[in-house]
């Protein structure tokens, strides 16, 4: 996943400017920081966790105090990716005292979202461990911050499904239901044959599971199939569709799963598991930034 520093100070600047209501972030449109704070005031600040889970939105913060204090400096205790227990320290960062508490919010923010995500989905990642089911991700991402939100799956322990529009073929309903008077296979193999990247194929019954490895899909997704019996007859089809064209094929379920189905949807002998409550339903993850002393 190509996620420059350009592209994360973007949306670093962007979360700034909104706070700060001005088109190029500086730490004196803050109001109250600058009639209450002397500006040769310097400080060091800690980030702290609230809450145990899986942090993120590391970079995010260390750019959101730089930004606003070319001079800041932050000592890292903890990296994306890491694991959360209430108290533990995030990171220490010594700067101007109003830039400081410019760049506050927006730097929780960040951490928050982005913590909130990765927390989510290393919880489905551990609830279907052993199975040998993959957890990925959606489109169903805050505009914006997709780039951010699916480094956060990544540091959750869960993997990319596409990043756009742009960089994977996904066959769905309403493409098959505008390609007719075309038969799902034929579109299948039309796009398989029009693109180089493998084609991603959605299958709503076994006619169509069937239709969709016949065509050349390198993935099958069995969207909405009920976890048990009806998942794993699915599963079995397109494995021995696959067997009988001597074809390697992955099969993925999406549609309905919860924390608590998750196991269910894996045992049925899926390979995938793409999930959009990762990034739209992940709750924040509570952090909170407390002033250590003034230098």
């Amino acid at each position: 996943m190509d996620l420059t520093g350009n592209t994360l100070r973007a949306c670093v600047r962007a979360a700034l400017a909104e706070d700060l209501g001005v088109a190029e972030p500086h730490a004196e449109a803050d109001v109250t920081s600058r009639l209450a704070v002397a500006a040769t005031a310097r400080g060091t600040a800690c980030i702290r966790a609230k809450a145990p889970g899986v942090l993120a939105g590391v970079a995010c913060a260390i750019v959101a105090f730089a930004e606003l204090d070319a001079e800041a400096t932050t000592e890292c205790r903890r990296q994306d990716g890491d694991r959360l227990m209430p108290g533990d320290v995030v990171l220490r960062v010594t700067c101007s005292m109003r830039a400081l508490l410019a760049a506050e919010r927006t730097a929780l923010n960040f951490l928050q979202r982005l913590s909130g995500v990765a927390s989510t989905t290393r919880a489905f990642v551990d609830a279907v461990a052993g199975t040998g089911a993959r957890i990925l991700d959606t489109r169903k991402t805050t505009p914006g911050l997709r780039l951010l939100e699916k480094r956060a799956v990544v540091a959750g322990g869960g993997q990319n499904h596409r990043i756009g529009l742009f960089d994977q073929v996904l066959l769905k309903e309403n493409h098959f239901a505008l390609a007719k008077p075309a038969s799902y296979e034929d579109v299948v193999r039309r796009c398989v044959a029009g693109h180089p990247v493998p084609v991603v194929a959605e299958a709503r019954d076994l006619v169509e599971a069937r239709a969709a490895v016949r065509g050349g899909a390198a993935v099958v997704l069995l969207d909405n199939f009920a976890p048990g019996a009806p998942l794993r007859e699915a599963v079995a089809a397109v494995r021995q569709q696959a067997r009988d064209l001597d074809r390697r094929i992955e099969v993925e379920a999406s549609g309905g799963v919860t924390l608590a189905t998750v196991r269910e949807f894996a045992e049925c002998g899926v390979d995938r598991i793409s999930i959009g409550a990762l990034t739209h339903s992940a709750k924040a993850l509570d952090l909170s930034m407390l002033v250590e002393g003034l230098s």
